[in-house]
C-alpha cells in the first residue's frame, strides 16, 4: 500500500510540476523569446561591429602611425606630432582612431615628444592615457611620467611613478634598479627620508651589482643610516 501511495504522490508531483512549467511558459514565453532574440542580435551586432568597424579602423590607424613613427625615429618631433600635411601625426591618429591600439600607442609617443619639448602638462596628459601589458614599455611610460611630474609642483606623484616603474618588472635588473634609485632620490628631495631609506635598502639587497645598489651605502649614510649589512 505504502509503495502505491508513494508512486501516486510522485505522479501528482510530476503533474503539478508540468502544470507549473506550462503556466510559467504561458506567462513568460514572449518576454523570454524577445530577450533571447535580443541577445542573439546583440551578439551578432557585436561581431559585425568588430569585423567591419573595429578591425578596419585598427588597420587604418596602424597605417597612419607608420609615417609618424618614421619621423619620430628621425628625431623630427614636430612632424611626428603634427604630421606633414599629407600624412597624419600622432595627435591626429589619437583623434581619428580613438579607441584603437594605434591611438593608445600614439599617446605614448606624444607624451615622449612633449616631455622632450619640456611641455610637462601635455606630456602627463598623454602618458596617463597610455597603458599596455608589455611591462618594459609600461615601466618606461611611468618613468617618463615621473620625469614630467618631477618638473611640476607634483613631485610626490613623480616619486610614486618612479617607484611603480621600478616594481613593475623586478626581474629586469637594469631598469628596475634605475627607477628605484630615481624614486629614492625623489623621496629624499621632498623630505620623505623613511621612504628613501626603504628603497635604498631594497636596492642594496635586491640589486647589489647595479649602479644604485653599489652606491646605496653612500646615500644611506647621507640620510643618517649607517652599518647596514
Amino acid at each position: 500500500m505504502s509503495e502505491t501511495k508513494k508512486t501516486t504522490a510522485e505522479e501528482l508531483n510530476d503533474v503539478q510540476a508540468i502544470k507549473q512549467a506550462k503556466d510559467f511558459w504561458g506567462r513568460f514565453s514572449k518576454p523570454i523569446t524577445y530577450i533571447g532574440g535580443f541577445v542573439i542580435l546583440l551578439a551578432g551586432g557585436y561581431l559585425l561591429y568588430k569585423n567591419f568597424v573595429v578591425a578596419p579602423k585598427e588597420t587604418k590607424g596602424n597605417e597612419a602611425m607608420s609615417r609618424a613613427q618614421a619621423y619620430f625615429a628621425q628625431d623630427s618631433l614636430d612632424l611626428a606630432l603634427n604630421g606633414d600635411g599629407s600624412a597624419a601625426g600622432f595627435l591626429k591618429v589619437i583623434k581619428t582612431y580613438s579607441g584603437t591600439k594605434a591611438a593608445n600607442l600614439a599617446h605614448y609617443y606624444a607624451g615622449a615628444i612633449y616631455l622632450r619639448k619640456e611641455d610637462y602638462n601635455n606630456a602627463i596628459k598623454h602618458l596617463e592615457e597610455f597603458s599596455t601589458d608589455a611591462t618594459q614599455i609600461q615601466s618606461a611610460a611611468w618613468r617618463m611620467l615621473g620625469d614630467a611630474y618631477m618638473s611640476t609642483d607634483k613631485k610626490e606623484k613623480g616619486a610614486g611613478m618612479y617607484e611603480k616603474a621600478g616594481k613593475l618588472n623586478e626581474k629586469d635588473e637594469y631598469t628596475s634598479s634605475e627607477n628605484l634609485f630615481r624614486a629614492a632620490m625623489a623621496y629624499e628631495l621632498i623630505g620623505k627620508k623613511e621612504k628613501a631609506t626603504e628603497l635604498l635598502k631594497t636596492l642594496k639587497e635586491k640589486y647589489p651589482k647595479s649602479t644604485g645598489g653599489g652606491q646605496a651605502d653612500k646615500y644611506l649614510a647621507r640620510l643618517g643610516v649607517v652599518n647596514i649589512d
